[in-house]
């Protein structure tokens, strides 16, 4: 549209500079023909009347009479040189005032004005006529009207058919570009490069652009290719050394166990038991990392375990209670009711113990920690963890469920999984976790949102209890 629209302005300044000169020229030859031609004829109409004069009598007589020679649109005088008429065509012929010798414009007429001699016999001049010869300028003007009008008229309707013709070539050439912007967008949507790019069928520079396109996009979906593979090459060794190591690791644990419990009984000197003590913690965490890392890992490769219908809220029971002897002078209240979920048990309870270890771990002592499920009625399951401590820091929202984000007051030593995998699992399941302002104004509140089961009797009912309780 806007290149038609330049191009229908050139052509309005092309047509507006073509109209001034040939409107001017037009106009000046229309007007000069119209002096040529009221000239010539004042001239020859002396030469055209017969003048008989009486020079006693003062008088004279005019043949042929002025009708016959006049014509349309013109006015004929003859006066005598004090300005009385002595014959005039029309009768009514409007005055033209004093006579003025020359040429002049007066009440729309353009008038020329001639002294003629009368001559008698012998050739003698017995006297001196008036002659004012007369035409409209009217009919010359409307001429030159309608020219200015044709001239007009022309240039609009040139630069309406040069805006027409314009927007009419410009959609046919911009069509194949407004095709490859088309396809170029829905490939942006798709995130799908694998799809071709249309090529016209002309070999412009439009072509070009769209070889130049789909060697662009052949390039880029190897290249995604390539790097899914790898990606997929590496969680896949991830989850495999995961798995792998946890044999070695469980009779690692095992071992130093069983030297850690030696010397309590004081069969190990005391710094072999130290020593034991301290592999042992070391080991535990390894565990713990390795286990973190191997339910990443079986996320990322699509690996689903087994699922059963799981009530989230004993979930929450089981391991609220678990964490009760090392709430380190939190409170956590719950507040659960039944809440039906198709999933993995051990993985629901981790991702809650997890938000718990997050609260606990990010908020100082005396804090109060409230967790509760909920069925909406949507049927959609949430689960909430709200605190009232500090908050998350605002720097940290943007990255909060990115793996190996730790905050600055993570007082436990983690590793910075434990949100990743709370958003892995629950997204696994189908599900969402964000965190949302706190009712309270300040502290941190994590919704879970995940896809219910019903698990009602006949009759629509749900007899299992809601449970209320307080973990110090």
């Amino acid at each position: 549209m806007r290149l038609a629209g330049v191009s229908a302005l050139l052509t309005f300044v092309i047509l507006c500079a073509f109209a001034v000169a040939i409107g001017s020229l037009t106009v000046h030859r229309i007007r000069n023909d119209f002096n040529h031609d009221v000239n010539e004829t004042a001239k020859q109409l002396p030469a055209d009347l017969k003048v008989k004069g009486d020079p006693l009598h003062d008088t004279f007589q005019i043949s042929p009479p002025l009708q016959y020679i006049a014509t349309p649109d013109t006015v004929i005088r003859v006066l005598y040189l004090s300005g009385r008429v002595l014959e005039q065509y029309p009768e009514n012929a409007p005055s033209f005032g004093t006579p003025q010798l020359g040429v002049s414009s007066v009440r729309g007429y353009r008038v020329v004005t001639t002294i003629v001699p009368v001559l008698g016999p012998g050739f003698t001049t017995i006297g001196h006529l008036v002659f004012q010869y007369g035409r409209k300028t009217a009919p010359t003007e409307a001429t030159v009207h309608r020219v200015e009008l044709g001239l007009l008229l022309g240039v609009l309707a040139g630069t309406v058919l040069a805006l027409l013709a314009g927007m009419a070539i410009a959609r046919r050439a911009m069509a194949p570009i407004a095709e490859l912007t088309s396809t170029a967008a829905e490939i942006a949507r798709t995130r799908d490069p694998s799809r071709g790019v249309p090529q016209p069928p002309a070999d412009d520079e439009v072509a070009e652009l769209a070889r130049t396109l789909e060697g662009m996009l052949r390039e880029l979906d190897a290249a995604r290719s390539e790097t899914e593979s790898m990606l997929a090459r590496q969680r896949q060794f991830v989850a495999d050394a995961s798995h792998e190591l946890r044999t070695p690791l469980t009779s690692v644990l095992a071992n130093l166990e069983l030297l850690a419990d030696r010397s309590e009984i004081g069969e190990l000197p005391g710094d072999l038991g130290d020593a034991a003590r301290s592999a042992l913690r070391s080991s535990q965490r390894m565990r713990r990392l390795v286990a973190d890392l191997l339910l990443l890992a079986r996320t990322d490769v699509g690996r689903v375990v087994r699922r059963e219908p799981s009530d989230l809220a004993q979930i929450v029971v089981e391991a609220a209670a678990e964490l009760g002897p090392v709430s380190d002078q939190h409170e956590i209240s719950l507040d659960v009711h039944p809440a039906i979920v198709e999933a993995s048990r051990d993985e629901l309870h981790r991702l809650t113990i997890n938000l718990l270890e997050n609260a606990l771990r990010h908020t100082p002592a005396g804090t109060e920690i409230h967790v509760s499920t909920a069925t909406g009625g949507d049927g959609q399951v949430e689960l909430v963890v709200e605190d009232n401590g500090p908050g998350v820091p605002p720097q940290l929202t943007s990255t909060l469920f990115e793996r190996f984000v730790r905050g600055a007051g993570d007082r436990g030593g983690s590793f910075g999984l434990g949100l990743a995998i709370v958003q892995a699992v629950a997204v696994s399941h189908g599900g969402s976790v964000a965190l949302e302002p706190a009712r309270t104004g300040t502290g941190a509140r994590f919704v879970v949102r995940l896809p219910g089961c019903s698990d009602l009797d006949d009759h629509g009912q749900d007899h299992r209890p809601s449970l209320q309780a307080v973990v110090d």
